[in-house]
Order: C-alpha cells, then structure tokens, then sequence
C-alpha cells in the first residue's frame, strides 16, 4: 500500500508539472483565444477586451493555472471557447469512441505483438523469417499511411469495413466493425515492436542456464516452455507492452482524423489550433492519468507474473 500510495502521489506531481507545462505553451503559441472567437472579422478594441474580460483572459498566468487547477479537483473542467459547452460534456460524448479505439488497440498489441514473438522464438526457420519482416515492415510504415492502406484495401476494394464513422448507438458489434481497421493502423508500430521484443526474450529464456538444467533434469518441453521460458521472458515484454499501451492515447489522433471518428485526439488537434485552454488542459489530464495509471499497473503485474519480484523493490 506504501508503494501505491508513492505512486500515486508521483503521478500527482507529474499532473501538475505537465498541466503546467500546457497552459504555460498555449500562452506562448501565437494567436489569441478571442482572436478565434471574432472568426477573422475586424472588431474595435472594445469588443476584443469585453471578450477578454467575459473569459477572464486577462488574468495572470499563475492566477489562471491555480484556478483551473482548484475546479478541476473538483470535477470542473470549465467551459470550452469555440463551441461555448461545458467541457465534461464535451469529452463525455467523445471519450468513449477513443476507450474503445485504444482498448481494441491494446487487445491487438498483446494478442499479435505477443503472440507472433513467441512463435517466432519457439520456432526458428522460415516462419521466424515471415514474422521478422513482417514486423520490420510494420514499425516502418507511418500510422497515417498504414490507415490509408488498410482503408483501401479492406473498405474501398473489398467493402469488409465501413470507410469512417465509429459506430457509437449501434452496440457492441458495430462498434468493433467501425474500429477494427482504426485500432489495426494504431496498434501496428507497437505490435512490431512487441513481437520483436518478445522473441528475443522467448529466444534469451529457451538457452538460457536454468532452462538448460531443466531439460539436464528430464523435464520436457511441454512444461519447459510455459512454465519457465515464456513467464520468465514475460517481464520484458509487460515493460514494453506497457509503454506503448499507455502511449496510445497520445497518437490516436492521427487515426482518428484519417478515419474521421469523434474522439478526443481530433478534440485535441481542433482545441490547440483554436487556443481552446479548458479542452487542451483537460485531454492532456486525461492523458497523463492514463499513462500513470498503466505504468503502475505494469508494476503491479510483475509481481503476479514473477512470485520472486515483490512491489516496491524488496524482494
């Protein structure tokens, strides 16, 4: 519990340094929030500082992060510019098209990633061969040009996906038609990386000292090979699967405006070229809460993977 509590406390502090850092490179980025609001138009001085006052716009820099930062702890996100709604509404109608994009994602990155690595380790040859170019391949294309791909290939040529949309109010199994292609083009640099990682890891455990002495003992492969081989070779790859399950928030935005879904990366690309503080501040919350989240639950994973690894370090 000490350690959980360290964790947390950790992540809080990294919350308020990257909030921080956010509000304080909106101020520094040209343009101005009331700029966007008069949509161009030439306006007297007076509208322009009416606007301002309207917003509190006015207000120190330190004076506006300190108040953002009190609402926020108390479930207030504060109002969005452009499109004058309240911003929990607005991440409340686009938050669950994204969860479902990087869940189906994640799924994705440790059934394939981990998956396709342990075969290739497990079975040197030609399918070894198959699986480490196809994973080259996969960590060389670009995200953006990997959906472009997939989406003429699999929507435009063959019409097994719909184009665009996310498939929200159509149940479970629209949705996972919707996103099967956006969560593939996500997921497809990690899930080269992953398999790559763990077939060497799987590769390092097979020849490794105790799965030596363990075969020397009788013990045979059936039970070698679950039990010692892949659970040992598990601690790397949890590590790595961890840190781009948790990065995934960050880079759907790009999926998301390639197959024009409603979440809240295309939010977040809109909000920073409108200068929109309350919607940047609070996808970027989101973000960093879901990173710190994950790390923590890689760590707590371990312990459950290896008996031998206690959290906080003792062992």
């Amino acid at each position: 519990m000490k350690y959980i509590a360290k964790r947390l406390l950790a992540l809080a502090g990294i919350l308020l340094a990257s909030s921080f850092a956010v509000f304080g490179g909106l101020y520094l980025a040209p343009g101005s929030p009331e700029q966007f609001l008069v949509q161009g138009r030439t306006v007297s001085a007076e509208v322009l500082a009416s606007i301002r006052e309207q917003y509190n716009l006015d207000d120190p820099f330190l004076t506006r992060y300190v108040s953002w930062v009190g609402n926020a702890l108390q479930g207030n996100f504060g109002q969005s510019l452009a499109n004058r709604q309240e911003v929990a509404d607005l991440l409340a109608n686009r938050l669950p098209t994204t969860l479902w994009l990087t869940g189906l994602a994640a799924v994705l990155i440790i059934v394939l990633g981990v998956g396709l690595g342990t075969v290739a380790g497990l079975r040197p040859g030609p399918l070894d061969n198959i699986i480490l170019f196809a994973s080259n391949l996969g960590f060389a294309v670009p995200t953006f040009f990997a959906g472009l791909l997939l989406m003429s290939l699999f929507s435009v040529q063959l019409g097994w996906f719909p184009v665009f949309g996310s498939g929200s109010g159509e149940g479970i199994a629209s949705r996972l038609t919707h996103l099967t292609l956006p969560a593939l083009a996500l997921a497809l640099p990690s899930i080269a990386v992953v398999a790559r990682i763990t077939r060497t890891a799987v590769r390092e455990e097979r020849q490794s000292e105790h799965a030596q002495t363990a075969r020397s003992r009788g013990v045979p492969e059936r039970v070698l090979i679950p039990r010692h081989v892949i659970r040992n070779a598990l601690l790397p790859v949890t590590t790595v699967s961890g840190v781009h399950i948790a990065g995934l928030l960050a880079g759907a935005f790009v999926v998301e405006s390639v197959f024009t879904l409603d979440g809240i990366g295309a939010l977040l690309v809109t909000s920073i070229q409108q200068k929109d503080f309350a919607v940047v501040q609070a996808v970027a919350l989101i973000m960093v809460v879901a990173f710190g989240v994950i790390n923590l639950l890689v760590d707590l994973l371990y312990a459950v993977i290896d008996p031998r690894v206690r959290v906080g370090g003792a062992s």
